[in-house]
């Protein structure tokens, strides 16, 4: 089956959520081999590109194997996004998506990511000066339930960005001040679902297919996003493609896992225009998050940690599958 976000086709099985210091170009590449229908970029400043921000190329650029892919922005300033729109679009994006629901107080505290939850009227224009700049690129926006569990006011931001040009809207069940803890709440999607008429893409607590399947069933949402459920996980959305296909899933054992753990890292440095040192700095938590939930896995996460080279990787993951096998 498939979604229509503007003049995009999306398949309905599961998306990559935009993930700041980790879905970069390697991150979405795994999950997208693995089965992830659509991808989004980490997000970018509008007003840093706009200020010809050095790292504009690195971030928003678009490969044809991520396809198809948004380039997510952030801002609060309404004439700031529809520039940074404009530059966009020389990157040649599918879709341009813009966060109204990033909890971290650096982002927050300049009037951007979920602190827009608290004005609909400023998000609205933001949206609708993007949705002019872009002309017949999609614009979808990426909102919370709220900006606290007394001010739950996604279904109006919905409606409010509906009218303002958006094309879709994701909902991330949480409220700013829960950040990632609690429950993500499945309800308040499923409202934002009969209010508008734009797809609706469901974002929280989804690590499998069973997740994913009841936040489809409980929400009526038509696209399911996995953020920290593929951490160390892009077989998540291998799973979730092979239900939706019709073909039998075969987890991965320990021996796979650590030769896709590998190959994730190989991509890490072969994408880094730094030292092979300093690339494996940023690898160190992938590597780790590929180890979670195995006996003995707290020990060697934080030899991660220490991971210099590809080469001490590869002596790591050794170890590690040995582990495991000892265990029978």
């Amino acid at each position: 089956m498939i979604v229509k976000i503007g003049n995009i086709s999306v398949r309905k099985t599961a998306v990559l959520a935009p993930m700041a210091g980790v879905a970069d170009r390697a991150y979405r590449l795994m999950c997208k081999k693995y089965g992830a229908s659509y991808l989004v970029s980490e997000m970018v400043s509008a007003k840093g590109i706009c200020y010809s921000d050095r790292k504009t190329a690195e971030l928003c650029t678009v490969t044809d194997k991520e396809r198809p892919m948004a380039v997510q922005l952030f801002g609060s300033d309404p004439d700031f996004m529809a520039e940074a729109v404009k530059i966009v679009l020389q990157y040649s994006p599918d879709v341009i998506d813009i966060n109204m629901g990033c909890p971290v107080p650096k982002v927050v505290n300049t009037g951007a990511g979920s602190a827009l939850m608290k004005d609909v009227k400023l998000a609205s224009e933001i949206t609708e000066s993007a949705v002019k700049s872009a002309g017949n690129v999609p614009v979808t926006v990426k909102i919370r339930s709220g900006w606290d569990s007394v001010h739950i006011n996604a279904v109006e931001m919905a409606k409010a960005l509906e009218d303002s040009g958006a094309s879709a809207v994701a909902v991330h069940g949480r409220t700013r001040d829960q950040f990632y803890s609690g429950k993500a709440d499945r309800d308040i999607i499923r409202q934002v679902k009969n209010a508008v008429n734009i797809p609706v893409i469901a974002n929280g607590d989804v690590t499998d297919v069973k997740s994913c399947l009841d936040m489809y069933e409980s929400t009526g949402c038509d696209l399911v996003m996995i953020g920290r459920g593929s951490y160390g996980n892009p077989f998540v959305f291998e799973e979730i493609d092979a239900h939706f296909n019709g073909r039998e899933y075969i987890p991965p054992d320990i021996s796979e896992k650590m030769r896709v753990m590998l190959e994730h890292i190989r991509l890490i440095i072969s994408m880094s225009e730094k030292t092979e040192e300093l690339a494996m700095h940023e690898a160190r938590k992938h590597a780790s998050w590929y180890m979670n939930g195995y006996y003995g896995s707290a020990k060697f996460r934080g030899r991660c940690y220490q991971l210099s080279s590809y080469a001490e990787a590869e002596k790591l993951a050794e170890e590690f599958i040995s582990l495991q096998l000892s265990r029978g």
